[in-house]
């Protein structure tokens, strides 16, 4: 199964990360199909590029993106990106 996923990148204390289609069963570090982006969390703004048009193409194809690259592409305001969200923990009140 493909994923759409973030590669860590960039020197200590400061990262970047590569947006990325991948094998699920690759190194997260590994070899990769095509980097589709970068997400800059540091900088200021944050930084989150990527190529539209290809995203819907691997995921018309059946990539699958991550939780977190899910969230930053809905940021992006790309369409249909809720069911690949997961829920989130909430914690229960203290009695």
């Amino acid at each position: 199964m493909l994923k759409i996923r973030l590669s860590r990148a960039g020197k200590k204390a400061q990262p970047s990360y590569k947006v990325v289609v991948q094998e699920h069963s690759q190194a997260v570090k590994g070899k990769f199909i095509e980097q589709l982006g970068i997400f800059r969390p540091t900088d200021d703004p944050k930084v989150f590029t990527v190529d539209v048009d290809r995203v819907k193409y691997w995921i018309s194809v059946g990539a699958q993106p991550s939780d977190r690259v899910a969230v930053l592409l809905k940021n992006e305001g790309l369409d249909g990106m809720e069911k690949y969200i997961g829920p989130r923990n909430k914690q229960k009140k203290k009695k």
